[in-house]
């Protein structure tokens, strides 16, 4: 009988190949004052980052909840790129766009100008093997960013996104399914804010602080005071997990537990089926003290949620 934590032989060699990403668009900051007006936005430093390199980051309300989050590549001094999932891209620009006042850039959005693929397994080794994540490589006009890698048992998976110009040839590889993409995504622990979750977490919640997705030390930002309280006074009180699912699941969709059955403990933030066939597997936020006590979907008499393994380790509260 299998486990939930079992993953068969054949995984690891559906996993490679290049992916479209049609659920992902492209916002484009461009003036001399691109950076530093994104760096008062969002929740990680723009204004230091080096040309060609990239980050994660969260653009939250003032009370602290994810409005976005992108992967953010400064292309040039006065020009950064920031995918973001495509059903929040018009609001999420037109919610920057409010912010401009004087400040010398034009925001916009670029999609069409923009190619995005998720690169998996050989495909995504153009980069140096020990290149850590939001790494970048740029090459002939193409930014290939490093991505967490899915981790299956102890088995990583390389990851990486790239983005190109257009008219730009595609890089190479064997065709890979976007729904292997999502699960892979899963497997990494790491993911977007979608439309279902828009305004349901703080950045914590989701772990960004453990994956590179906050800077504590960097000036304010909306919600800035909400994010910093919540990790400096102990109030964190929600996490991320993977999960793995006999049903499946949805993005937005609430968990429960016995032990509080009239009450939602937890979220399904990102969700997908095994390439396999053997269940699903998903990324669920929801309070620490209910963990233990078992999760299960839709009702507090629902299918069981398996908790997995992490792929990487939770930063510490301060």
């Amino acid at each position: 009988m299998n486990t939930p934590a079992d993953f068969s032989p054949q995984l690891q060699t559906l996993l490679n190949g290049s992916s479209p990403l049609p659920h992902l668009g492209v916002i484009q900051a461009q003036g001399e004052d691109a950076a530093n007006f994104l760096h008062n936005q969002l929740s990680n430093d723009v204004l230091l980052l080096p040309v060609g390199e990239s980050r994660l980051a969260a653009f939250c309300s003032a009370k602290g909840r994810m409005q976005a989050s992108f992967i953010l590549v400064k292309t040039a001094p006065d020009n950064v790129l920031l995918v973001l999932s495509l059903d929040l891209l018009a609001q999420t620009l037109k919610r920057l766009s409010m912010f401009v006042l004087r400040a010398k850039v034009k925001m916009s959005d670029a999609s069409s100008q923009w190619q995005l693929r998720g690169l998996l397994g050989d495909s995504a080794r153009a980069l140096p093997g020990s290149a850590a994540p939001w790494q970048t490589l740029v090459h002939d006009g193409a930014h290939t960013v490093t991505l967490y890698p899915a981790v299956l048992g102890n088995s990583p998976i390389q990851r990486a996104l790239w983005i190109a110009p257009a008219d730009h040839a595609l890089p190479e590889g064997p065709p890979l399914q976007s729904e292997v993409w999502q699960w892979a995504e899963v497997m990494s622990g790491v993911t977007l804010v979608s439309q279902p979750v828009f305004e349901a977490f703080v950045p914590q919640m989701l772990n960004y602080e453990s994956v590179g997705g906050v800077n504590f030390k960097k000036g304010c930002y909306p919600g800035q005071e909400v994010v910093a309280r919540s990790q400096f006074r102990g109030t964190l009180k929600r996490r991320t997990a993977l999960v793995h699912s006999p049903v499946p699941l949805a993005v937005g969709q609430d968990v429960f537990t016995p032990e509080d059955p009239e009450q939602p403990c937890a979220t399904v933030v990102l969700c997908a089926a095994r390439p396999d066939a053997r269940g699903f597997d998903a990324l669920v936020s929801g309070t620490t003290e209910s963990m233990p006590w078992g999760w299960r979907v839709g009702s507090s008499n629902g299918e069981v949620l398996a908790i997995l393994p992490l792929p990487y380790a939770l930063l510490a509260d301060i």
